[in-house]
Parts: C-alpha cells; structure tokens; sequence
C-alpha cells in the first residue's frame, strides 16, 4: 500500500481538527484536551499532540492526514510529524489578523525543516472582516505573487471543500514531483 502523509499546521483555531474531521473517512483519532490559557477565550478544547484521519483510495493509495497542535509550546509535535511529511497545508483564518505573525512563525518552523509540496489554506474567507488573499500573502512575507504557493480558500466544515483543498496539494505535490524528475532526467 503507498501512503502519502499530509500535515495540517495553523494557528490554534484556524480549522486543522474541523477539516480533518470533516473529510476523515475513518472517525478520527484527537488529542484534544480543554484549553485552560488564553485558547480559552478562543474555544473550549485545543489539540494538544495531534489529530489523524485518512482518506483511502482504491485498495493501494491511502492519505494520512496529520493535524498539528496549534500552539507553539507543543512544536516538539510540529518537528514530529513535518519529519515523515510528503506535503503539507498552512491553515490560516483569514479573518484573525492576529494570528498572521503566529502563521508565519509555523510556516519558518516546517521550511527550516523540509522542503516538501505545500500551499496555504485561507478559512474563514466569508467573515466580513476578512482579509484579501494578496494581502494575507503579504503578512506571511510573500511579497510576490508569482513566489508564493498557491493559496485556496476553504470552509474546513464542508466536505467538497475540504477535498478541493487537498486536491490542489495533491496537484502542487505531483507538479513538484515532475519538475524535480526533469530536472533529473536533464543532466
């Protein structure tokens, strides 16, 4: 059977657990304790190792979806499961500006560790106090839009949303997996 693994990493509420419930076909596994800090006043319980779900397809490919925790004092987990990670998805809120600077702390943390397929995942882009997508990429430091990764909206409760989501990182892993085999093949 080939596996591919995907991490989901975000700012705490920004719909990692949501979307992991939302398009698991298995019920799936969390770690979800009450938030008893400052998460509190944001939502009842928080990831505190990981969530998993997996999405099969046919009876040789199966995805193993990994959430991260979403605070930082648990980034032993981040440093865990980007490890194995084939592709990953930043889940940002787009309607937290708050939660930009905390963002852009993850995505530094997975690049300085790998350089796997990843895109950015916008939630929450119905709220009417959410921001434009460039300006978004610009608070995460992509100054240009020709050098940031795709971005795609989502709304981490609605299952064909959710599966459009994974299948632009689908799309950008196997269009890296192909620049990378020409790149091979041309030397």
């Amino acid at each position: 059977m080939e596996i591919m693994r995907i991490v989901i990493a975000g700012p705490v509420g920004s719909g990692k657990s949501s979307l992991i419930r939302t398009i698991s076909e298995i019920e799936p596994v969390d770690t979800d304790k009450q938030a008893t800090d400052e998460v509190s006043q944001l939502k009842r319980t928080t990831t505190v190792a990981m969530d998993f779900g997996r999405l099969q397809f046919g009876p040789n490919v199966a995805l193993h979806l990994y959430g991260t925790p979403g605070q930082e004092r648990f980034n032993f987990m981040w440093e865990i499961l980007i490890s194995k990670a084939h592709a990953f998805i930043l889940l940002v809120s787009s309607h937290r500006p708050q939660d930009f600077l905390p963002a852009r702390r993850i995505l530094a943390f997975m690049r300085r560790r790998t350089q796997v397929p990843m895109i950015i995942g916008l939630s929450h882009v119905d709220h009417p106090n959410a921001w434009p997508v460039g300006e978004i990429a610009t608070a995460l430091g992509y100054l240009s839009p020709h050098r940031r990764p795709p971005m795609v909206p989502v709304n981490a409760l609605d299952r064909d949303s959710a599966i459009n989501l994974i299948t632009a990182l689908i799309q950008t892993y196997a269009a890296q997996q192909a620049k990378e085999l020409q790149e091979v093949l041309s030397h």
